[in-house]
């Protein structure tokens, strides 16, 4: 460590004071020293610039800032403050305009400026170390790569900048290391990851070539992990095109003293991560907190009980409730699709299994603000429409659900609907949700539980969910209770051999995530409360808004108002009644869905439910 009175020796003493106090934060700190980087820019932007920081804490972290310069310190009043790069970038109007070891002729300029401290004190390097993983940084180099993303941060006091962020390669099998040490330092969320995976998901074109440092080199069984980088102040400064500004060079630290308090006061044993793959291509992990992801285990459990006993305890696969509800979140528009026509000697053929879910999942996405659609049989539309209308004016919907139909028969067609103008590097969806959808058999054909073809009545929307599979950026969950439903391709060899006629109904179309349930409403309404759990929990959610912006948990409350309720069910199974739509089991037009009665089975499942999501939220 090098005094900071070297590179001061040939300030006059009002500059010496200004430095000073750059990294001087206040007298009642505690003993020690941490790292921090130096942004000095004019009065007239303090303000402004300190809201910045505030609002995009992540890559921002702000320590401090100085007074004016008639209140500032003596020497003697920062005896402990010490640099490892006597440097500053000078920068005019946005531009970096040199590299100086010396501020003695911006003396009086300094005075009519405000220093900001940002904390720097979280060492990738040191968890790395702790989670066992060997340090790859480049021979000599001054500091590893970090990368302008297309990320914005948030807007703030007129403030705007791309977001910055630093990579380092990790085994996969690591990750969960990685997360739980970054946990055990004691720095809460400014050492959690706020990416993992495809770099092209933050803009970034090319590891290889990032914006500041050198790069790490990712090894075939790596995956790159992103932290937010404090470079983003660099990345403001340009933004605000101050005159005349001042920070610290990238690499390069200041050394102030330690607040013992700055990010241990918000860690709590519920924000233990876990991290969890939630697609493969593009390559992408989301985390949640341990706490939160036993919440929606705890989901998953409930609802595969099996009051049909159709043996679909065999078909379960752990955690697809909980990366399928993950994969939703960070999704921004999807669609869904339900109908199920196995009364094919009705009309309408519907059952009443399918379509409350799928509302039920639509509504509590909409309050999440993501854009949601539905495709339909054509022949059922102007049913869904009139479901969809009578939803909304019973309080079950707050907005109406765009509807669409799909009568394709190529992979061209199909294509051509999930993307913009056909082109799979636009796609229209990023996520795909099938409620009790039929879906079609190895033969082509289309089955209900008794064997009975009903391919007359369903239109080609498994070719949707074929096409997803081979664009990059869509994700496809099914839900079901019996194996022949759109999705359940991806256990069809355990319904072949433990569903009842299961060698001739099972659907041989998969999807992403299988989400099974002994009645498939089931699943929509645990999606649902599912995606609530998600995103009331910090760890989630600071990833999903990758550290910038403020907290999005203020929606909190009308998320409460969009989970399922009995109410809300009661009233949606009455408009499915009124339009003549039957029990899939009994075949009967009343108030029950699979041959249960709704009062006794459904309200209590319903329940049970949302209080399990509820509970201690």
């Amino acid at each position: 460590m090098v005094p900071l009175s070297l590179l001061l020796r040939s300030c006059r003493p009002s500059a010496r004071r200004s430095l000073l106090k750059a990294a001087h934060i206040t007298s009642s700190m505690t003993e020690g020293l941490q790292p921090a980087s130096v942004v000095v820019l004019p009065r007239s932007l303090a303000p402004a610039f300190e809201s910045f920081c505030q609002g995009n804490r992540g890559p921002l972290p702000l320590l401090g800032q100085s007074e004016a310069v008639k209140t500032l310190p003596q020497l003697s009043a920062a005896p402990d403050v010490r640099t490892i790069c006597p440097q500053f970038q000078k920068y005019e109007f946005g531009t970096c305009t040199g590299i100086l070891t010396s501020l003695e002729e911006y003396s009086e300029q300094l005075k009519e400026m405000v220093a900001f401290i940002i904390d720097c004190s979280f060492s990738i390097e040191e968890a790395l170390e702790q989670a066992g993983i060997p340090r790859r940084d480049p021979a000599g180099a001054s500091h590893a790569g970090a990368y302008k993303t297309t990320v914005p941060c948030a807007t703030i006091a007129g403030l705007c900048c791309p977001l910055v962020v630093t990579m380092r390669p990790v085994p996969k099998d690591k990750l969960e290391k990685l997360l739980r040490a970054t946990h055990s330092m004691g720095v809460g969320q400014q050492g959690q990851p706020i990416h993992i995976g495809d770099p092209d998901l933050l803009g970034i074109e090319a590891l290889s070539k990032p914006d500041y440092g050198s790069y790490v080199e990712c090894r075939p069984d790596d995956v790159p992990v992103f932290w937010p980088s404090q470079l983003t102040s660099l990345e403001a400064v340009i933004s605000c095109k101050a005159p005349l500004a001042f920070t610290s060079p990238p690499g390069c630290t200041v050394m102030t003293r330690k607040d013992p308090v700055s990010y241990t006061s918000s860690l709590t044993p519920e924000m233990v991560p876990e991290v969890l793959a939630i697609s493969k291509d593009p390559l992408h992990y989301s985390i949640v907190s341990a706490p939160a992801a036993q919440k929606v285990r705890e989901l998953e459990t409930t609802i595969a009980i099996d009051p049909g006993n159709r043996g679909i305890g065999h078909l379960l696969l752990k955690d697809e409730l909980l990366r399928a509800a993950l994969s939703l979140s960070h999704a921004r528009s999807i669609l869904i699709t339900t109908g199920f026509p196995t009364h094919f000697n009705h009309d309408p053929p519907e059952e009443t299994d399918g379509p409350p879910g799928a509302i039920a999942l639509a509504a509590f996405l909409q309050a999440l603000g993501k854009e949601t659609t539905m495709v339909v049989d054509q022949r059922a539309v102007n049913l869904h429409m009139k479901i969809v209308g009578d939803a909304i004016k019973q309080g079950v919907l707050k907005t109406p659900i765009p509807i669409l139909t799909y009568q394709g028969r190529s992979v061209e067609d199909a294509q051509a609907f999930l993307c913009k103008d056909g082109d799979p590097v636009s796609p229209r969806f990023d996520h795909l949700v099938a409620i009790e959808r039929a879906g079609r058999a190895a033969d082509g054909n289309y089955y209900n539980a008794r064997k009975m073809n009903i391919k007359h009545l369903v239109d080609p929307i498994d070719d949707i969910f074929l096409a997803a599979q081979k664009i990059p950026g869509i994700s496809s969950t099914g839900v079901g209770d019996g194996g022949n439903e759109l999705g359940m391709g991806r256990v069809k060899e355990a319904v072949k051999k433990h569903i009842r006629n299961g060698d001739v109904i099972a659907c041989d179309v998969e999807a992403d995530f299988a989400v099974i349930a002994g009645v498939s409403n089931w699943g929509g309404y645990a999606l649902a409360c599912a995606l609530y759990i998600l995103n009331s929990c910090q760890v989630h959610e600071h990833y999903l808004r990758r550290a910038t912006g403020p907290s999005r948990r203020a929606g909190e409350q009308s998320w409460i108002q969009a989970l399922p309720s009995v109410a809300k069910e009661e009233k949606m199974l009455g408009i499915l009644v009124q339009n003549q739509v039957r029990s899939g089991v009994s075949g009967i037009v009343g108030m029950e869905v699979d041959g249960l009665p709704f009062h006794g089975v459904h309200a209590e499942m319903v329940q049970k439910l949302v209080d399990a999501t509820t509970v201690h939220m």
